[in-house]
């Protein structure tokens, strides 16, 4: 399964990050294979709609799950119209590789639709 994180670098080290359209970075992560890649967000300096165009990279990447601190209501729902889960971490996980653990541990909370904005 492909998940997407977003981080404020490009390691497993990294911290994740809070806000998901203008996240830095995405941390791709194969949960079969335990592989992962980094990518830029491409919607980070998007003037404006950024949350568009990163949940159309997320989209793109043919990910199962997106993990962030909150989605803001465009992404919610185009990440929603493609069957993409959202799911968000607790404030203690301080490096993706405790985001991705909490994964699949199933720690994580579903980012529900009654908190969209």
């Amino acid at each position: 399964m492909i998940i997407m994180i977003t981080s404020q670098g490009t390691t497993l080290k990294s911290k994740p990050n809070q806000i998901f359209g203008r996240s830095l970075m995405f941390i791709k992560y194969d949960t079969e294979n335990d592989k992962w890649e980094a990518f830029m967000n491409p919607g980070v300096n998007e003037p404006g709609g950024a949350s568009i165009a990163a949940s159309q990279f997320v989209i793109d990447q043919q990910s199962s799950a997106v993990i962030s601190g909150n989605f803001g209501p465009n992404a919610f729902r185009l990440l929603e119209a493609a069957g993409i889960q959202m799911w968000t971490f607790d404030p203690s996980c301080v490096s993706i590789e405790d985001v991705v653990n909490a994964y699949k541990k199933n720690q994580l909370t579903p980012f529900l639709q009654s908190r969209k904005n």
